[in-house]
């Protein structure tokens, strides 16, 4: 099977099954659906920290060569940086609770209207992005584009949970929150073939694409979900946390270990 297949074929797959487990998700009972969301975020916490730890970062390490170690680290610290100024400006904003600070219930309906529209240019511009890392790790390594995959769609699963609450919340019906998710979803196939005819021919670029692909992840686990699993300090809960947290990291090693049997 061709490069260009793995890298559609994944940002294709990825995308669609994380949209449709979380509609599936959504026909819970609200309790239950409260339930397991935390557990998901918590699981989602693992994969991200996973594959950016022990995967994206040893892979752009190893690309740069020991001449270029400062510069890698240096590009992860400055994607930090800009993933953050990014979230600030409302460019790129995950919700991962039916209400949050900008979601509230009593805002008016045209605030609503503008929450909806704003989640669906921001999963569009995520997914892009996400779209873009899958393509360059397939170009490292295909072991590597897998793990990435995996990582990235477990993270999308309780984002798209949220981003569904808030198109609801806006007057989308359940039909057209649906089939407008899974066309954003779509933009993560042209940031794949964006990165496939774009960075193929641009080898040293990509251990610094890895790098700020890490940045992405380990921003989202440690700015964006891990905040929300503070709110529940409880001993049972915290265990059920750190064993989750764990199962997540524990997938990502061991399928980056099968793949490379």
């Amino acid at each position: 099977m061709s490069l260009l297949i793995w890298i559609l074929l994944f940002s294709l797959l990825g995308g669609v099954l994380s949209v449709a487990a979380a509609g599936l998700f959504l026909l819970l009972p609200t309790r239950q659906r409260e339930r397991l969301l935390p557990h998901a975020v918590s699981f989602a916490i693992g994969a991200l920290l996973g594959a950016a730890l022990l995967g994206l970062l040893p892979h752009a390490l190893e690309g740069a060569g020991d001449r270029d170690l400062h510069s890698i680290t240096g590009a992860v610290l400055l994607g930090l940086f800009g993933f953050f100024l990014l979230e600030k400006l409302v460019l790129w904003r995950h919700c991962h609770h039916q209400e949050c600070e900008i979601h509230a219930p009593e805002q008016e309906a045209h605030t609503h209207m503008a929450a909806g529209t704003l989640i669906l240019v921001g999963d569009s511009l995520h997914n892009f992005i996400d779209g873009v890392l899958i393509g360059a790790a397939f170009l490292t390594d295909i072991h590597l584009g897998v793990v990435t995959s995996l990582a990235v769609a477990a993270h999308e699963i309780p984002q798209e949970v949220g981003d569904f609450a808030v198109l609801l919340h806006s007057g989308f019906s359940t039909g057209k929150a649906f089939v407008f998710n899974m066309l954003s979803t779509l933009t993560t196939v042209f940031g794949g073939l964006l990165a496939y005819y774009s960075l193929r021919d641009l080898t040293p670029l990509l251990p610094y694409v890895l790098a700020v692909a890490a940045s992405s992840f380990i921003y989202i686990a440690v700015a964006d979900l891990i905040p929300g699993l503070h709110k529940r300090a409880e001993f049972s809960a915290t265990v059920k946390q750190v064993v989750l947290i764990g199962a997540g990291v524990a997938l990502i090693y061991f399928t980056h270990s099968m793949l490379h049997v």
